[in-house]
């Protein structure tokens, strides 16, 4: 509550990809624009005030081909830890 939607889902995207990188000098040759998961889409849960479902993408240079545990890790891996969030 008292957070717009919008702003909870680009947390969320934050969060889960480049949002918890730490910057070193290097940053320099690696744009992290690239990396960085995007909210793409909000909607209201039905019969929920104030309950919203956010989709979010990433792009695929972040996860090694074939490994679940990398895709499992990258995407629940901060998040559940969120404490911006009430539920997920």
């Amino acid at each position: 509550p008292g957070v717009p939607p919008e702003e909870a889902g680009a947390a969320v995207a934050a969060e889960s990809s480049t949002g918890t990188w730490t910057t070193v000098w290097t940053d320099g040759l690696t744009s992290l624009d690239r990396y960085k998961g995007r909210c793409y889409h909000i909607e209201p849960v039905a019969g929920e005030e104030s309950q919203f479902i956010a989709y979010v993408a990433y792009p695929l240079d972040l996860f090694e081909e074939g490994s679940v545990t990398n895709m499992f890790t990258s995407i629940v891996g901060n998040v559940f830890g969120f404490k911006a969030l009430r539920a997920l």
